[in-house]
C-alpha cells in the first residue's frame, strides 16, 4: 500500500463580519461569534475521534478558535501566516455598500477572466497568495510521519490552495465551494504524487445546528 496522508481541511466558523457580509481578509483578526463557536463545537463533536497527528492553522484567531477542541486535547499545533486569508486591501472591515460590492464583483470577474496577477487595492493577488502558500504545502508534505493532519484556514485562500493541490488553473478557483466550518477531506498519495478528494464542502456535522439560540 502506498504511503497516504489524510488532510482534513476546514474553513473557519462564522464571525460577525461573515454574518453582516463584511469582507475580513487577512487584516481583520475577528473572533468567532456565537454561531461560529457552536459550529466549531459541532465539528469537534463529530470528528474528535479521527487520528490527528498535527494541527495547522493560519495566524488569525478565527482559525485557532475553529479547532480549539482539538488543541485542547493537547495535539501538536502550528500556525503559519502563509495560510492567512487573502488581503483584500483598503476595503477590509468596511460595512457593505454599493460601491465596494461593485468593486469586489469586478475584481473577482477579473480573476475569473484569467488576470490572476491583479491585486486588490493595497492588497494581494491570487498569485501572491499562492506563492506564500507553497512553502507551507512543501513543509506539510515533507513530514511523512504525520499521517493525518487538520488544517484550518479561510474561504478565498482555500480556493487558491485547492487549485494548486489539484493542478487546476488558478482562475478556476471559484469552482471550489465553501461555507463556514465546511470540510474538505483530501488524501495525498506519496508514490503517485497526487491528491484525491473524499469529501468536498461537506457540512453534515452542522445539519442539526440551529442558526440562533
Amino acid at each position: 500500500m502506498h504511503p497516504i496522508k489524510d488532510i482534513y481541511l476546514i474553513r473557519h466558523g462564522e464571525t460577525d463580519y461573515n454574518r453582516l457580509g463584511v469582507v475580513q481578509g487577512s487584516g481583520i483578526d475577528a473572533d468567532l461569534n456565537d454561531l461560529g463557536q457552536r459550529q466549531a463545537q459541532a465539528f469537534f463533536d463529530h470528528y474528535q475521534d479521527i487520528p490527528v497527528d498535527k494541527i495547522y492553522t493560519s495566524a488569525l484567531r478565527r482559525t485557532h478558535q475553529s479547532v480549539q477542541g482539538f488543541i485542547n486535547k493537547g495535539l501538536p499545533w502550528e500556525q503559519h501566516e502563509g495560510l492567512n486569508e487573502i488581503s483584500w486591501g483598503i476595503r477590509e472591515g468596511k460595512s457593505p455598500n454599493n460601491e465596494d460590492d461593485a468593486y469586489y464583483r469586478n475584481l473577482v470577474r477579473t480573476w475569473r477572466n484569467g488576470e490572476i496577477h491583479v491585486p486588490s487595492e493595497e492588497g494581494e493577488s491570487p498569485v501572491q497568495v499562492l506563492e506564500r502558500q507553497k512553502p507551507v504545502v512543501d513543509l506539510i508534505l515533507s513530514r511523512r510521519e504525520e499521517k493525518s493532519i487538520l488544517v484550518a484556514m479561510h474561504g478565498r485562500a482555500m480556493r487558491v490552495l485547492l487549485t494548486y493541490l489539484f493542478d487546476k488553473p488558478l482562475h478556476t478557483m471559484d469552482q471550489f465551494g465553501h461555507q463556514n466550518l465546511c470540510l474538505y477531506h483530501l488524501q495525498y498519495d506519496y508514490e503517485k504524487g497526487i491528491f484525491t478528494t473524499l469529501k468536498a464542502n461537506q457540512a453534515d456535522h452542522l445539519k442539526n445546528l440551529p442558526e440562533s439560540m
